[in-house]
C-alpha cells in the first residue's frame, strides 16, 4: 500500500529559490509534496489559519514578516507544523533563535538534495515514533463531551480573533448563544467578549511589532472599521500609540 505523501509549505520570497526547492525535494525521492508556496511569514500564517501542513521550509530573511517572527507566531496554532529554516546567510544569531523556537534544522543555500533528505528522513523517523506512542496511550484519551466542545470553541476563536462573534461561534457548535456565554465563563473564568478582546490586542501587538503593515491595514485585519478607535484602544491597553509601540519594538530588537 502506497503511503500518502507528507505535505510541505514553502515560505520564500524569491521565486527562483522556490523553483529550486521543488526540484531538490523531488530529488530526495522521499514522500513529500509541496501543497502551498508563500512569499513571507504573514502570508503563510494567513494560509495556515484555514489549512494544515506537516512541515514548513522557510527562508529567514523575508519582507513583511521574517522567518524568526513567523516561527514565534506558529506556537499559537492548534497544530503547529515542524519547520526547517533555509538561509543564504551564515547568521549565528538567527540560527540560535531558530533552534530555541523549535526549528528542526537550519540549512544553508543552495540546499543540496542529500542534506535535505537527511533532515527529512530524521523527521519521518520521529513521526513514526510519535505515532507508536500515540497508539500505546490511545486508551487513556477517550474522554468526550464538554471538554471537546470547549476545545473546539477556543480553536475557532483563536483561528480568527478579529472576526468572531458569540452568535457565530454558538451556531458552529450548535449551542444557544446565551447558554454558550455562561458556559464559556464557567470554563474559562472570563467573559467571551473580554477573552476575544484580549486575543485581538495580542494579535495587534504582534502585527505592529513584527510586520511592516500600515496601522490601517492591521486595524482592518482585526475587524476594526474605525482606525481611530483601534488606536485609542491600543494605547489604552499598552500605554503607547501603535506607531510609538512599533518604534520601541524596533529599538529593542536591534
Amino acid at each position: 500500500m502506497t503511503r500518502s505523501p507528507y505535505s510541505v509549505l514553502v515560505v520564500e520570497d524569491e521565486r527562483w529559490v522556490r523553483v529550486v526547492l521543488r526540484e531538490v525535494l523531488r530529488e530526495t525521492g522521499l514522500p513529500f509534496q509541496i501543497v502551498q508556496e508563500c512569499t513571507n511569514g504573514l502570508e503563510a500564517l494567513d494560509w495556515l489559519q484555514g489549512n494544515t501542513t506537516d512541515i514548513v521550509l522557510a527562508d529567514v530573511k523575508m519582507p513583511v514578516m521574517d522567518g524568526v517572527s513567523f516561527i514565534e507566531q506558529l506556537a499559537g496554532l492548534t497544530n503547529s507544523p515542524s519547520v526547517v529554516f533555509i538561509s543564504g546567510y551564515d547568521d549565528f544569531q538567527a540560527a540560535r533563535k531558530a533552534l530555541r523556537c523549535g526549528v528542526i534544522d537550519y540549512l544553508m543555500k543552495p540546499v543540496e538534495a542529500e542534506e535535505l533528505a537527511e533532515t527529512l528522513g530524521k523527521w519521518m523517523k520521529e513521526q513514526e515514533r510519535k505515532k507508536e506512542t500515540d497508539r500505546s496511550t490511545a486508551a487513556l484519551c477517550t474522554e468526550e463531551g464538554h471538554g471537546e466542545i470547549m476545545e473546539r470553541v477556543l480553536r475557532l476563536i483563536h483561528e480568527r480573533p478579529g472576526h468572531v462573534s458569540l452568535a457565530g461561534i454558538a451556531a458552529q457548535v450548535h449551542m444557544n448563544a446565551s447558554y454558550l456565554s455562561q458556559y464559556f465563563k464557567q470554563h474559562t473564568g472570563r467573559n467571551f467578549t473580554d477573552y476575544v478582546a484580549g486575543l485581538r490586542l495580542e494579535e495587534a501587538k504582534m502585527l505592529v511589532a513584527r510586520t511592516s503593515l500600515r496601522i490601517s491595514e492591521i486595524a482592518e485585519r482585526l475587524g476594526y472599521s474605525d482606525i481611530a478607535y483601534f488606536s485609542s484602544t491600543f494605547k489604552k491597553t499598552t500605554g503607547k500609540s501603535p506607531l510609538d509601540f512599533r518604534r520601541q519594538e524596533q529599538v529593542l530588537r536591534h
